[in-house]
């Protein structure tokens, strides 16, 4: 026997040199036990204290001792029945044949006989233990997991097609194919390599789940008999094929498959990290591609292990739930005997036995739903996620054939008509399970878009166009607006929801905050104009759970609403890059529905989920206000093209729209484009998927975005003159001495424009537009106070139009902004308006998403002048300046200043030539007003943010977004800081800053290099904002004037106004035609105030009735709206959207 070393109070165990017997010491009473081994049968040979000849017989005291030793750190080789009697050192039993050589658990059952419970344990090693038994890594030769497929055989013949083009089956199958192998390397980048497979399955696994199994890099789409059956990839763990459950005679043996492989990953292909731009050149390599028996026994078991031993590890040391699960698990390694199935069944009682313990009443519930989040664009094309929808969809398909529980929420009916359109058959199938109210739609917009910067009429677009598309297809609207990975909420989005019949919402990006954690995941959301949605946050923090233990827990940890509510949402599934639930997701939810421990998990739905909120709401706290995420806020500037095409393209759109209305009633030959527009306003909606509008994609995306604009324009061109030459007569080619002037805003405007001549000559004339119509323009209005513009000595500037003075310095710096009528100075002295700012802009990770609070350190005025200033106009109607300031040696600023007689603003008009790395671009506007709180214009209304920065949530706000316009107001006086197709601001104490570029180089390396053109305005006003009409004239630098030569035989100046509204406060956003409606128009309008309004409409449109609707369009009341001398009664509450159905 080998003397064993002994450690006071510790345990050892050590392997007998012979027959594999055990030698074993432990500390009782002082002394030193000594258990001697077993022999060949198992029987114990002796138990004394001490060693060699000066042991003596055993004590009652120590036997006892002895025997708690053994049952709580030794091998299971210690024999079931042992007693310690103190006048025997010979005990018979059974040793257990087959022993494993690591740490015993607590008996029961094992294989063999059965074996004593040997319970306490080292926790550590016994852990370890169990997870080596299923690891997928170490000892897979004889554990659990190295049984998980069984006989594997080759295919019979794989050959291969590659084409640069994503092409459709019909023309795949048809390919040059040649031979191909595992090992062989496809590509390049967005490629796309088809695979001819045949198989031949041995007939000797009758009775045998048979798996094609395919891993490769890449994401592959596996065809059969011409339509998609299964998605695989290795990212989302999908990488087998079910080719038989239980394969018998009469199913086919030889199968021929398709395999479409495309040359990207589930992330796309970026070179060294995710976002890094994608490697046009990376390979993507098949590794294995054969046939396998499927051991559905082990799988079975094994995620019964990893269920019961993730609870052994999250639970936590302080609970015995904890040690319960370790030492089952204990107990199932051993039982179980990786080489002999015939064991599983115990350790699967074992594992049955311990999860089968139920749940008290007070349990939080869990609601899982699967979900599948698919970027549209991201780092991969739009054309990619196609075939991301395609091949995550099938997937989810083959689980709901296998599990008829199983729900999956679907959102974007942009994705939804892709596959419509791509695969007709899988589309069909997907209606089926939508009828089963398995495969379910959400969210009820075109696309999952940008919560921020779309205007307010594009987010009921969005809604409008959504909504429809899923009541024609599914039947039915959706009722959760579902937006969960968007950065940054609009506080108007309560009211456009819930006037398009959506009362519940559902994000999660909030849980990204930099700064500040944000206080609830249960909560009402409050809009400003008072309208409350349900909303929820699932406190797991992610919208791509994989049904662990560990992220049950968290959500039941982090609910911050705990008391309040007792149900949270679960959403599970690969997501971004698409992927969705694997089998394996479900099988866990099934072994956690009710266990003690965890939280009650249920298998639900999004109503289901909701109505249970909604139960009970009575300790429910409200937010009001914005959702505002304090990340991604460098995401406002982030290609600016894209900014500007989104800005303009709203514009074109909605201006299209009124003229054609308008020509649709008052011409009898016109036909509204109601097709046309409606194919734009989709092409403009996927656009402003929260991806793309942010500027946070790729650079194929990008392209597609900008030629996206580009068609919207080139065709929306076209349909706005061919509407207003039928609208006006005459033709738009015409010159002529006398014009036709047409606005589509709801208000009168007086301005400066640029009236054509004969021969191609220009001249510039101040004239006056009535409300949504036109003027006919024979002579031009004289000015009241011409433009004077004066050189002062050194090369600065001064320009007066009687409302204000400038004086510009040889930089095009502004030194003087005087409010003549106010007598008011704007700049304060020593400082300088219209300052560029260069900046160091170089985030944590996320380089196009991010701009830090540290970027303000590096603040870089641009003080050297290529150009210094220079006269354009001398003044009249219109004075002008030009000036040149140097960034770098590759980047400069070439800006024309304008003044126009009867303006209150100056105007900007830009351009950048912009090549730099990292750096940020901003203009500065130091001024003399002093407030707490300055005022951005969002959709439909306006909201207030702090220019201090008392508390964290304050400086977390450094950059922040607005649309058309900022404003910072004292009392009587203000100035507002107006733009065409910005968005990023920042307003601190009193300067005023306007976010111009970036240069990130992550996921594109050429974002915002090359040229660029914006305009910006600064407007110093008396009284407030509301009452100096900041927003009318934010939208006429938006929304300019057409000018249309009239024709030869107008001699006359005439004008005609379709629409009129006595307030100032309400503004007529939208007139279109109605969707399901002949002869009748739908116009909105918005209270944008912030302030009760009774007010009327008057129209000279020959309007028969007027009715209230949603924004759905559907009649809120059978009740029309009274109509007295072609006016129209209304009343707004602040900031209430309001639309109405003109009946013609």
């Amino acid at each position: 026997m080998v003397r064993p070393v002994i450690r006071r109070l510790r345990p050892l165990v050590l392997d007998s040199p012979t027959s594999g017997n055990i030698l074993c010491c432990a500390a009782a009473s002082k002394n030193v036990i000594v258990v001697s081994g077993t022999d060949d049968n198992g029987t114990l040979l002796s138990v004394k204290k001490g060693f060699g000849p000066e042991t003596s017989p055993i004590s009652p005291v120590d036997a006892a001792a002895a025997a708690e030793f053994l049952q709580h750190f030794c091998r299971p080789s210690i024999p079931q029945h042992l007693q310690f009697l103190p006048e025997h050192s010979r005990v018979l039993g059974r040793r257990r044949r087959n022993a494993a050589p690591g740490l015993a658990g607590d008996g029961g059952p094992a294989r063999g006989d059965a074996m004593a419970a040997l319970v306490l344990k080292n926790r550590r090693t016994t852990l370890e233990r169990a997870d080596k038994f299923v690891s997928p890594v170490y000892f897979t030769d004889v554990n659990l997991r190295g049984r998980l497929f069984g006989a594997n055989w080759p295919i019979e013949s794989l050959s291969c097609f590659l084409t640069e083009s994503r092409i459709p089956y019909e023309t795949a199958v048809n390919g040059d194919f040649t031979a191909a192998k595992v090992g062989d390397s496809f590509g390049p980048t967005w490629w796309t390599s088809w695979f001819r497979v045949t198989i031949s399955i041995p007939q000797e696994w009758k009775g045998k789940e048979v798996h094609f199994v395919w891993e490769s890099e890449g994401e592959a789409m596996v065809w059969r008999n011409s339509s998609p059956v299964q998605g695989l990839t290795k990212e989302g763990e999908k990488m087998s094929y079910i080719l038989s459950e239980n394969l018998t005679d009469e199913e086919p043996h030889s199968v021929e498959l398709y395999v479409e492989l495309a040359c990207n990953g589930l992330f796309g292909a970026g070179q060294g990290s995710m976002i890094a731009p994608p490697d046009p050149q990376r390979k993507f390599t098949l590794h294995k591609a054969e046939l396998v028996v499927f051991n559905r026994d082990v799988h079975e078991l094994l995620i019964d292990f990893e269920i019961i031993l993730d609870m052994a590890k999250h639970i936590g040391n302080e609970n015995q739930r904890s040690y319960q699960a370790l030492y089952t698990a204990n107990k199932m390694v051993n039982a179980c005997d990786a080489a002999d199935p015939a064991t599983f069944a115990a350790a699967h009682r074992f594992a049955d036995a311990f999860l089968q313990q139920k749940n008290g009443e007070s349990q939080h519930v869990v609601h899982a739903m699967g979900h599948c989040h698919i970027d549209s664009a991201w780092l991969w094309p739009y054309e990619e996620t196609i075939r991301k929808c395609a091949r995550s969809w099938v997937s989810v398909l083959r689980l709901m054939e296998k599990n008829p529980s199983f729900v999956f929420t679907c959102s974007q009916a942009q994705q939804l008509e892709w596959v419509k359109s791509w695969y007709p058959g899988l589309y069909a199938e997907i209606q089926e399970y939508a009828e089963k109210g398995q495969f379910i739609i959400v969210g009820g917009t075109w696309v999952e878009m940008d919560g921020n910067l779309p205007s307010g009429e594009s987010m009921v677009r969005q809604f409008l166009q959504g909504q429809m598309f899923f009541q024609k297809e599914f039947g039915r609207h959706c009722a959760e607006f579902w937006l969960p990975d968007t950065f940054g909420y609009s506080a108007q989005l309560p009211q456009i929801m819930k006037g398009c019949g959506i009362t519940r919402f559902l994000t999660q990006k909030l849980s990204w905050n930099l700064v500040n954690e944000f206080p609830h995941h249960t909560f009402f959301w409050e809009g400003i104009d008072g309208s409350r949605v349900l909303s929820h946050f699932p406190p797991g923090n992610s919208y791509e759970m994989h049904c662990k233990v560990e992220e049950l827990l968290k959500t039941v940890k982090n609910n911050k609403d705990k008391g309040r509510v007792n149900h949270s949402a679960f959403l599970y599934g690969f997501g971004d890059g698409g992927g969705g639930p694997t089998q394996d997701m479900l099988d866990r939810l099934h072994r956690m529905q009710n266990t003690d421990g965890l939280p009650r998990v249920q298998l639900s739905t999004p109503d289901t989920f909701f109505s249970a909120l909604e139960s009970d709401t009575s300790m429910l706290c409200t937010w009001a206000g914005e959702l505002f995420l304090e990340l991604h806020n460098g995401s406002y500037t982030t290609q600016a093209k894209i900014k500007k095409g989104n800005r303009k393209c709203e514009c074109i759109l909605r201006s299209i729209e009124v003229v054609s209305s308008l020509a649709a009633v008052q011409k009898d030959g016109f036909q509204y484009p109601s097709s046309q527009l409606q194919q734009l306003w989709r092409l403009l909606l996927l656009n402003q998927f929260h991806d793309v509008l942010p500027g946070t994609c790729i650079q194929s995306v990008v392209e597609d975005a900008v030629k996206y604009y580009e068609e919207i324009q080139s065709n929306g061109d076209k349909l706005l003159k061919e509407a207003i030459q039928c609208l006006l007569g005459g033709c738009v080619q015409e010159t002529g001495r006398n014009v036709n002037v047409l606005n589509t805003l709801p208000w009168e405007r007086t301005e400066v424009i640029s009236m054509p001549r004969l021969e191609g000559e220009e001249v510039l004339a101040l004239i006056k537009v009535p409300s949504v119509g036109f003027a006919t323009v024979t002579s031009p209005m004289v000015p009241p106070h011409p433009v004077i513009v004066t050189v002062q000595e050194g090369g600065s500037v001064t320009m007066e139009n009687g409302i204000l003075r400038v004086e510009f310095d040889s930089l095009g710096r502004m030194t003087s902004l005087l409010h003549l009528l106010y007598k008011r100075e704007t700049v304060p002295e020593g400082s300088h308006g219209n300052q560029f700012v260069l900046f160091d802009d170089v985030p944590l990770y996320w380089d196009a998403w991010d701009v830090m609070d540290y970027h303000l350190e590096t603040r870089k005025p641009l003080l050297l002048g290529l150009q210094p200033v220079e006269v354009v106009c001398p003044g009249g109607v219109r004075g002008s300046i030009r000036h040149t300031v140097r960034v770098s040696d590759t980047s400069r600023i070439r800006q024309e200043v304008t003044l126009d007689a009867c303006c209150p603003y100056v105007k900007f008009t830009t351009e950048v030539e912009w090549h730099e790395a990292h750096k940020f671009l901003k203009v500065e506007f130091p001024t003399t007003v002093h407030s707490r709180n300055a005022t951005y214009e969002i959709q439909f209304g306006h909201i207030q943010r702090p220019t201090h920065r008392n508390t964290s949530w304050d400086w977390a706000r450094y950059e922040v977004w607005g649309h058309k316009w900022a404003d910072l107001s004292e009392h009587g006086f203000g100035v507002a800081l107006l733009n065409d197709c910005k968005y990023g601001y920042s307003v601190h104490r009193n300067v005023m800053t306007l976010s111009l570029l970036r240069s990130p180089k992550s996921p594109d390396a050429t974002a915002d290099m090359g040229q660029h053109q914006f305009t910006y305005a600064i407007m110093p006003h008396t009284g407030s904002l509301q009452e100096a009409n900041v927003i009318q004239f934010a939208y006429n630098i938006n929304y300019p004037l057409h000018i249309v030569p009239a024709g030869p035989g107008v001699c006359a100046s005439s004008s005609w106004s379709a629409f009129s509204i006595q307030s100032p406060a309400v503004v007529l956003e939208t007139i279109k035609q109605a969707e399901n409606k002949n002869k009748a128009l739908v116009i909105r309008l918005y209270e944008s105030h912030g302030s009760t309004v009774e007010t009327w409409l008057h129209t000279s449109l020959p309007i028969k009735q007027a009715i209230w609707c949603d924004l759905l369009e559907q009649p809120l009341t059978a009740k029309c709206c009274s109509i007295n001398d072609s006016r129209i009664e209304l009343s707004f509450t602040p900031f209430q959207i309001r639309s109405l159905l003109l009946l013609l």
